[in-house]
Parts: C-alpha cells; sequence; structure tokens
C-alpha cells in the first residue's frame, strides 16, 4: 500500500514542539495545517485527521474556532479517520454533538488513567497506564453516538466516535515540551505546584508514558484498513 497521507491541524499557537512530536510519533506524510491561522484543507481527500493540543479553549470567541470544529464535522461524516489529542479531543467531542466545559481545577503532569474497554487504539496498552496530562477544560458531555473508552478522577480521558477518537491525554509530548508547557502555566496555577510537576518530570515517568505512544501506531494501522476497504470497494465499482 501507498503511505498514508493525513492532515495535521496544528491548534497549537507556537507550533513548533507540536510539530517536532507528531511527526516524530506519526509514521506517515503529514500535510501541516495551521489552523489558529485559518489555515484549513478545502476537502476530506485524506487518509486520516489528526487534530493537536493548543492553549485555547473550544468555547472561546475566537474566529478560527467554528471553521475547524465544521472542518472536523465534515471530515468525520465522511468517514475519514479522525484523531483528536487534548484541545483536539474538545474540538472532535463539539464537532460531533458532544459538549466542553471548563473544570473546577486544572490536571497537569504524569497521571493514571484507566482504560474502561478494548478497543483498536489501545491495542497493546495496560488497562492502567500513565500520561502526561494538562488541561484545564474537559469534555463534558459525550457526543450522542460516542463510546467512553479512558477517563479518571478528572473525567473523560477517551471516547470512539465511528472512524473516530479524542484522547484528552499527551501521548505525543517528549520531555522537553512536558518541561515547557509545565513551566508555562506559573501564572495559572502557581509556582509551587509548578515547581512540584517539574520535580515529577523524571526518565522513570516518561518511560512509563511511552506505553501510550502505542496508540498512534494503531490509529495509522486503523486508517491503513480504512483506506484499503475504500479502494476494494471503489474497485468493486468499476
Amino acid at each position: 500500500m501507498t503511505r498514508l497521507r493525513l492532515a495535521l491541524l496544528n491548534a497549537a499557537h507556537d507550533g513548533a514542539n507540536t510539530r517536532r512530536n507528531f511527526r516524530r510519533e506519526i509514521d506517515a506524510d503529514l500535510v501541516e495545517f495551521d489552523a489558529t491561522a485559518g489555515d484549513l484543507p478545502d476537502h476530506t481527500d485524506f487518509d486520516g485527521v489528526v487534530v493537536t493540543g493548543s492553549r485555547s479553549s473550544v468555547y472561546w470567541d475566537e474566529a478560527w474556532i467554528p471553521p475547524l470544529v465544521d472542518y472536523v464535522a465534515e471530515a468525520a461524516e465522511a468517514g475519514c479517520p479522525v484523531l483528536g489529542v487534548c484541545y483536539g479531543h474538545q474540538v472532535l467531542a463539539e464537532a460531533l454533538g458532544g459538549r466542553v466545559a471548563g473544570m473546577d481545577g486544572f490536571e497537569i503532569g504524569y497521571n493514571e488513567i484507566r482504560r474502561l474497554r478494548d478497543d483498536p487504539l489501545f491495542e497493546g496498552i495496560d488497562d492502567a497506564f500513565t500520561a502526561f496530562t494538562t488541561h484545564g477544560d474537559a469534555v463534558a458531555e459525550l457526543p450522542p453516538s460516542a463510546t467512553l473508552l479512558a477517563e479518571n478522577e478528572h473525567g473523560v480521558h477517551a471516547f470512539r466516535d465511528g472512524h473516530c477518537w479524542g484522547v484528552q491525554f499527551h501521548p505525543e509530548y517528549d520531555v522537553e515540551t512536558a518541561r515547557d508547557v509545565t513551566d508555562g502555566k506559573r501564572e495559572q496555577i502557581g509556582d509551587a505546584r509548578v515547581d512540584a510537576v517539574l520535580d515529577s518530570i523524571t526518565p522513570a515517568a516518561y518511560d512509563a508514558a511511552c506505553e501510550a505512544k502505542a496508540l498512534f501506531e494503531n490509529f495509522t494501522t486503523y486508517a491503513e484498513r480504512v483506506a484499503a476497504e475504500g479502494t476494494e470497494a471503489a474497485a468493486a465499482d468499476d
């Protein structure tokens, strides 16, 4: 099969770390779009769509956000596999009819997440796994046809709806990104908590979190299967 071609909708306002992380973790040709600048594809002819994290909230009044939500809804309706990560997970939830809201607190650091059921995206990942999290918003209501896949005490951490998955945590993070993002939260959560989280970003914690990176390969494997089935169906119609 030819190499997968995925749209990478980069919603990070300073997208360099995000770009590096996703290009390292996803084995596919990534066509990148700067979502915050209003740069979105004008078609859904991709093998999959990946939506990244962002420091914005889905419900903020920013001109670039509604078109991004609309595009993700269009891609999902077209049967395109979609993977949303953190903010992208929330965009996907909104696009499919769910609701995102601010949390009472803020989850940040390497935390344990509980997988609730088997799913192709979580193949090879334990029922309880470690991942880096950083978010003050959460999916308050799942889309009507979605299935909850993972959670912890802070709420929804993964769901599936058809060919689409959202994960609230950050499997793509490396240690550098975890430190940079944490250090940037001083005004929001205070020096003491930031320093405590920085102390917890250790090689051992990162190694434990690497288990969750398997979901990227699982997603591309799924996207390859969907693409192959589409090719076979098209050939049968000829």
